[in-house]
């Protein structure tokens, strides 16, 4: 049996969604995040799955990506956080992609390569193809955050969203995955 893993997205969930994040001080963390973070990664190994279109839309470079990525990943080991790893999907939304949420591929990419155990996994995040990214890789739960497009989604999408755990923010989800199964 493999090591289970939390799947997280980026923009809306880790840090505040601006809109196309491509410059390293925009970064913004949830006040939450460094807390739920540490908790979560002293019993999961943690990864970041985020589609950042705005390369393909031209409207920032991977160089950026990398520079804000950089960034959060240093703040993050400020407070004690650690990421095995940053799958990023740098298409836009028209072009074909590999990996591009809700295509489960990163997850199945960190499953091979990292030894884990998706049923035993979560993913994380603030919109319906985060949610859809973890039901096809078969996670054990996908969790809907009311941060960033959340809230936004959950009034949206309320008939796609009947079996959905949804939560106020990332220590709540951390709380929720850390309770265990419910009964």
């Amino acid at each position: 049996m493999g090591t289970p893993a939390i799947f997280l997205d980026r923009d809306g969930t880790l840090i505040e969604d601006v809109g196309h994040v491509g410059d390293p001080a925009q970064v913004a963390f949830f006040p939450e995040t460094f807390d739920a973070l540490r908790r979560l990664g002293g019993q999961f190994l943690l990864f970041i799955v985020t589609n950042q279109s705005g390369i393909g839309r031209g409207y920032y470079t991977l160089e950026d990506m990398h520079r804000v990525n950089e960034r959060l990943c240093a703040e993050l080991a400020e407070h004690g956080v650690r990421f095995e790893k940053i799958y990023f999907a740098p298409e836009a939304p028209e072009e074909p992609s590999r990996g591009r949420k809700p295509s489960p591929q990163f997850l199945f990419d960190a499953r091979d390569e990292f030894g884990l155990d998706l049923s035993q996994s979560y993913m994380i995040g603030d919109k319906l193809a985060d949610l859809e990214c973890g039901w096809n890789a078969g996670v054990r739960q996908s969790i809907l955050v009311r941060t960033g497009y959340g809230a936004e989604v959950e009034r949206t999408l309320t008939g796609k969203l009947r079996h959905v755990e949804v939560v106020d923010d990332l220590h709540s989800a951390a709380g929720r995955v850390l309770s265990g199964p419910e009964t």
